[in-house]
């Protein structure tokens, strides 16, 4: 028989339970994992039992037991099961093997009582036999006759189990007794404390494992073997059912854990309208997509955790692999194709405020496969779905939420939690048009066609892509980039996310996972800066005013937090959601950031760098207003960041990277305070604007500091603090940020060292030394753009020119990139799409196309 014949209840049963975050499975020995004989030294367990205990002993959050009236060392020389599976003997009783010292003299001469009254019992009635454990004596019936057995039952029942201290447990033909408590209920209690489960399976076949069963509540699953009465929700009818049954329950877990064949990370598209993102797999899955913000739960959270996390699938009813999958040029619109095939998906733009909406346009001379499976709250609240005459209503959430799809029948199946509405469409007599709609019950048609909404949509980005000026390398390339910044930006807050994502991990099967749906002050002022020097000035003007927004609720700029939500709050605690599985097992899955928290004093720089570049930018633009070029909003903002580092540039931060150990002085967050005092005194100079003349006295002061405690002479190089002799690829920014001349050999054989330590092939790690994390990372795309930039300004051009073109060899096929890169497996690592690497790559391209004398 195979797994797929048990009851299909049961099978259902068990894949919920196995996405649980910590699972303990437990079992009886005799009439569970090994089939009752006459011999009870000849039980041995069914092989595949065997190996299902041990696989899933093996697995993160699983842990695996097996609960046996027999002694503790007979169980284990009879199941040979691994050191792996936790074994508990006597009736849960004996739960290591030195437990028999701890029965003291009193329990010790009971039990010799006992067992010299139930050895007589077995001389005088053939066929029974004497068990000896270390706390109890078993008399076993099973071979003598139905006659003799009762016979024999009898006597132990009005002798021996009547005396003070003795606990008695029956079983199948056989009687127990002990001089110490024994119960699997409180044995199986204990073994999900000290794991601290989270739900519990329990698979037994005796009038003992009652016990078990009674205390299994919540999601915990009992599951008997056998006939007769018993407080098991499920029942099976053999041993071998039960090695199926654990079979069946490892492949769910294991699939659950590992992230349910998950998509390449470089291989997704991000779809973005001007307050919404969701990302697309390469067949046209919706795997990723929150409401109502970007920075909310998810929706849609199949990336993390498979098709039980959400997700809405359109595929051809004959299946086959896309041809392709592109953006329209110059937009945010997604076309996938297949050979008779195509499904075009948008962010609507014309919608209210408080709505959240996904077109989905199928096309073709084909028929296709839609599944609507919608899990809000990163699917952690019951979901049903009511069809209606124009489409699918979604009930369970406090949201509303509604599919308008008119025309399309739909067949809704549950699996006892969550609906699933399935449905084949024909395009052949028209395009099908979906249209989800999250923060509306409205089914009603729009006040547009679809075609008129699509082109307000596409006009949007194509009339602003229009006017950038794009660097002429790789001109579509840079193009997607610009767009995938804008896209990032949150237009209603002025605030710019930091990547589309959570959680997606910085080594697959790792714990760096983190979430970057948030704005971060450093990365929204190098995305703005970014987009200033493309041309386009307002999401510079607008962030800008957010920040003004958050400084007005702090009692001073030196407070500012690294990050906050998209309307500028102070982020909730991180926290962990245990449901889901992670990007291909990689747990866990995190919502909130702690580095919230922390302090990182290089943010101020950014911010007055921006503004530097806004005023040379609009001066650019043929504005000759002082006022307009450098309005006094701004230029307090400038003082308000220079007074933040006037007090606090002498304390140890955090850092660029977040680094979740103790502060140190870190070489570039010093770099970036010089940063902050030079580009005001440069914006005072000339813009006529007054400055306190110890401002001049700072640059200098914090300058001569770093030349003097960020190099090592023993590494040749600056190093990350003042404190070690290890690298950071942040330190390039002593000779970027210009606070060395390019040409100090000192800056040269820092270039010199990062590149021999750091460098990968195509990529660049931020550094090698422990920083208090378990596992690995790969290398940054920015840090291999910072190396580009510090290779141009040395005169090593051609190693520039070669490394921007590995940089671009690793964007994924519609011309994204994430956080980072695996040169070793040779794929897209962390979050995605991430405002760092597209703007690091632009920056690449515009260094690359100017004169080498205009690059100092």
């Amino acid at each position: 028989m195979s797994a797929q014949d048990l009851p299909k209840e049961l099978r259902r049963a068990l894949s919920t339970i196995a996405r649980e975050p910590r699972l303990l499975i437990a079992s009886d020995y005799d009439g569970t994992l090994a089939p009752i004989v006459s011999d009870p030294a000849k039980a041995y367990p069914h092989r595949e039992s065997v190996s299902a205990l041990r696989a899933l002993a093996g697995l993160t959050g699983t842990t695996a037991a097996v609960i046996s009236g027999r002694a503790l060392r007979d169980l284990a020389a009879l199941s040979r099961l691994p050191v792996e599976v936790q074994l508990i003997g006597s009736h849960g009783s004996e739960f290591d093997v030195g437990f028999v010292h701890a029965i003291d003299n009193d329990a010790k001469h009971l039990l010799n009582e006992v067992q010299t009254s139930l050895t007589q019992i077995a001389e005088e009635n053939p066929g029974v036999a004497v068990e000896i454990k270390p706390a109890s004596i078993a008399l076993h019936v099973r071979n003598a006759s139905p006659e003799i057995g009762l016979r024999a039952l009898k006597s132990a029942r009005l002798g021996p189990a009547c005396w003070v201290g003795v606990q008695v447990t029956e079983g199948k033909a056989v009687i127990e007794l002990a001089v110490i408590p024994t119960d699997k209920g409180t044995a199986l209690d204990t073994i999900r404390h000290q794991e601290g489960a989270t739900a519990a399976v329990f698979f037994g076949d005796d009038v003992t494992d009652e016990k078990a069963f009674r205390v299994l509540s919540g999601p915990d699953l009992g599951i008997k073997v056998g006939a007769g009465d018993s407080l098991a929700k499920f029942r099976v009818d053999s041993t071998e059912d039960v090695s199926k049954a654990l079979a069946y329950l490892l492949e769910e877990r294991r699939t659950w854990l590992a992230g349910a064949s998950a998509p390449r990370i470089e291989r997704l598209t991000m779809l973005a309208s001007p307050r919404s993102v969701a990302l697309l797999t390469p067949d046209a899955t919706v795997t990723w997509f929150c409401h109502p913000e970007p920075d909310s739960a998810a929706v849609f959270a199949h990336l993390l955790g498979g098709p039980q996390a959400g997700h809405f699938t359109i595929a051809p009813e004959r299946p086959g692999l896309p041809l392709s999958q592109r953006y329209v040029d110059g937009t945010m619109t997604v076309e996938t194709r297949w050979a008779s095939l195509s499904v075009v998906d948008y962010l609507p733009h014309d919608v209210d405020p408080t709505r959240t909406d996904l077109t989905r346009v199928i096309s073709g001379d084909a028929k296709a496969v839609v599944t609507f499976a919608p899990r809000p709250e990163f699917g952690q609240v019951p979901v049903t779905i009511e069809r209606e005459q124009t489409g699918l209503r979604v009930l369970g959430t406090n949201d509303p939420m509604v599919l308008r799809s008119p025309g399309v029948e739909w067949q809704i199946e549950t699996d006892g939690t969550h609906d699933v509405a399935r449905a084949v469409v024909d395009p052949s007599d028209g395009s099908i048009v979906l249209e989800l709609r999250c923060g509306t019950q409205d089914l009603a048609p729009a006040m547009s066609s679809e075609l008129e909404r699509r082109r307000e949509a596409e006009s949007y980005w194509a009339s602003w892509a229009a006017g950038l000026e794009l660097p002429p390398l790789k001109p579509d390339l840079m193009k997607r980039s610009a767009l995938t910044l804008r896209g990032l930006v949150h237009a209603p807050s002025g605030s710019i996310l930091a990547a589309a994502t959570t959680s997606l991990p910085e080594d697959i099967g790792g714990v760096r996972n983190w979430d970057y749906r948030y704005c971060w002050l450093r990365d929204a002022s190098l995305t703005a800066q970014a987009l200033v020097s493309l041309g386009s000035l307002g999401e510079a003007d607008a962030f800008l005013g957010w920040v003004h927004r958050v400084l007005e609720t702090l009692p001073g700029p030196e407070r500012l937090h690294p990050l906050y939500t998209l309307y500028g709050e102070t982020l909730p605690p991180e926290a962990v959601i245990d449901q889901l599985p992670g990007y291909a097992g990689s747990r866990p899955v995190r919502v909130g950031n702690a580095a919230n928290m922390q302090v990182q004093l290089d943010v101020f720089g950014p911010i007055v760098d921006l503004i530097a570049s806004l005023a040379h930018a609009r001066e650019q633009q043929g504005s000759t207003d002082p006022a307009r070029v450098l309005p006094d909003a701004d230029w307090e903002l400038v003082r308000a960041m220079v007074s933040a580092v006037q007090r606090r540039w002498t304390e140890p931060d955090h850092g660029i990277w977040e680094i979740r150990g103790n502060p140190r002085h870190h070489v570039y967050s010093k770099v970036m305070g010089w940063l902050t005092v030079d580009r005001a005194l440069t914006l005072a100079q000339k813009f006529q604007r007054h400055v306190d003349p110890a401002w001049v006295v700072l640059r200098d002061t914090i300058a001569d500091e770093v030349k003097t405690k960020g190099w090592n002479d023993e590494v040749q190089s600056y190093t990350a603090a003042y404190d070690g002799t290890d690298l950071d690829a942040a330190t390039l920014h002593i000779g970027l940020s210009g606070l060395i001349d390019p040409s100090d050999p000192r800056f040269a054989a820092t270039v010199v060292a990062t590149e021999a330590e750091l460098r990968s092939g195509s990529t660049v790690y931020r550094y090698h030394h422990d920083d208090g994390l378990p596992g690995g990372e790969g290398g940054f795309h920015l840090c291999a753009a910072w190396l580009v930039e510090a290779y141009l300004l040395i005169g090593r051009r051609s190693d520039a020119e070669a490394l921007f073109a590995q940089l671009v060899d690793v964007a994924g096929p519609t011309g994204l990139l994430s956080e980072e890169y695996d040169p070793v497996a040779e794929r897209s690592l962390g979050n995605h799409p991430q405002a760092y690497s597209h703007l690091g790559l632009l920056r690449c391209a515009q260094l690359l196309g100017l004169p080498a004398d205009a690059l100092v």
